[in-house]
């Protein structure tokens, strides 16, 4: 035993092999786009297929559960000459007109408001203008639908009072116009409020001060200092607005009665985007519905290239 040698083999190292330079910088380098990947994966698959997708439908007589026949620009042909379609023109014309204008003047007007210096509880009030915005549009078609009614709403009742016979407003093409874009304000002036109020508190209030000692009443201070210092803002909010009015689809949808797909049996407040999902998953006509969308895309899309002129124009100016 004594002439035993005992030699001890280190065991075998488990550490990896050290990371070259070039593989670190590697890594480093596509990690960012590791990050944001998931987004274009997304974006990819949920977005821009579905919006490819549909240039592609509307170019065919497409049937879900029946044959696709390539027929070209018929789809479009036959939109052009469809009176439905132009009746949800018009409708939606008409619905977007009278929601976006009272909407942007009532929000003006109200940050205009809510900016002011000596106002007390001003906390408060610019909180409580986005109670409507966060409410369900479900819940706030069934208050307005009542508030709106023929037999026991309360405003046939104010009018009454003056000796107007009730309004029909659901089955009018007036009134069901009225009834949504009073909806559609109602929802929106809050967060169009807010956005006017975060330029204008950008504004110093040196400026509107020094207005005032040079003799400026209130309605020239809001003309030549308030209006100039939104313009970027107004912009933006008008194309918004545009855009959502081009595509106002869960209003209409909750006051039909009886027909909500046509919103109405004479379609008197039928809208593209209503019209659209009629044809699409009303009548299985997914290529004509879908004629309809790139017509509305077409619609978006000069309405975006309008703003960004106008917004060139006005950034030159000053």
């Amino acid at each position: 035993m004594s002439g035993v040698t005992l030699t001890l083999v280190p065991a075998p190292s488990t550490a990896p092999p050290p990371v070259t330079r070039t593989a670190r910088g590697l890594g480093e380098r596509l990690a960012p786009y590791a990050y944001i990947a998931p987004f274009f994966v997304l974006f990819a698959v949920f977005g821009l297929f579905p919006f490819a997708f549909t240039f592609y439908v509307a170019l065919f007589d497409w049937n879900p559960i029946g044959d696709q026949v390539f027929i070209g620009v018929d789809n479009f042909t036959r939109m052009f000459g469809d009176p439905r379609f132009w009746n949800a023109a018009g409708n939606t014309v008409s619905i977007w007109f009278l929601s976006t204008v009272p909407q942007l003047l009532l929000a003006l007007l109200l940050a205009h408001v809510l900016n002011h210096a000596r106002l007390r509880f001003a906390l408060f009030f610019r909180m409580s203008v986005l109670v409507p915005y966060v409410t369900s549009v479900a819940a706030t078609a069934i208050v307005f639908a009542q508030l709106f009614d023929r037999d026991y709403g309360l405003l046939n009742w104010v009018l009454g009072l003056v000796g107007v016979e009730p309004v029909d407003f659901v089955q009018s093409t007036v009134g069901s116009h009225v009834l949504i874009a009073t909806m559609v304000v109602w929802r929106w002036f809050g967060y169009t409020t807010l956005l006017y109020l975060a330029s204008l508190q950008a504004v110093p209030r040196a400026v509107y001060e020094a207005a005032a000692i040079d003799g400026a009443g209130s309605w020239q201070r809001f003309r030549h200092i308030t209006i100039p210092s939104l313009r970027p803002v107004i912009i933006f909010t008008v194309v918004t607005s545009t855009i959502g009015g081009l595509q106002i689809f869960t209003e209409p949808l909750l006051i039909a009665t009886g027909a909500p797909l046509t919103c109405g049996a004479v379609r008197q407040c039928q809208t593209l985007t209503l019209f659209l999902y009629e044809q699409g998953f009303g009548e299985f006509e997914f290529g004509y519905g879908a004629a309809v969308g790139v017509a509305l895309f077409v619609v978006v899309v000069v309405i975006a290239a309008v703003n960004y002129l106008l917004a060139g124009r006005i950034r030159a100016d000053r």
